[in-house]
């Protein structure tokens, strides 16, 4: 089982639908700071289930969900997804990709998904 592929929208810095493809090998991300290299592992752990605000780097819910900027309205939730390789059946289902997504509305309301 290899971690294929993360899809964000919303999720801190990324306001429009990222996605990043994880190939056989090694992957790096680099980049200068502040171009949000830390938020792609903050949102593996958010994914993954992680409580703890300050273990993400906020202080509060909403620190979770794109704040805006000057040209772009905040949005109204964030959303991720992991997505599993599972053609080697480690994970037993029937399912050659396994999918595990987490959306955080601004109310606090929060959803765990797996397909």
């Amino acid at each position: 089982m290899n971690l294929k592929r993360l899809e964000m929208y919303g999720f801190k810095s990324f306001a429009d639908k990222t996605v990043l493809e994880f190939k056989d090998g090694i992957t790096g991300v680099v980049g200068p700071n502040g171009s949000g290299k830390s938020n792609i592992s903050d949102c593996i752990r958010w994914i993954l289930g992680e409580q703890s605000l300050k273990a993400l780097r906020g202080t509060k819910t909403e620190d979770i969900i794109f704040a805006g900027t000057q040209n772009r309205k905040p949005l109204g939730f964030a959303e991720a997804s992991l997505v599993f390789d599972n053609v080697d059946g480690k994970l037993p289902i029937e399912y050659s990709e396994v999918t595990v997504s987490r959306r955080l509305y601004r109310s606090g309301e929060s959803r765990i998904f797996y397909k």
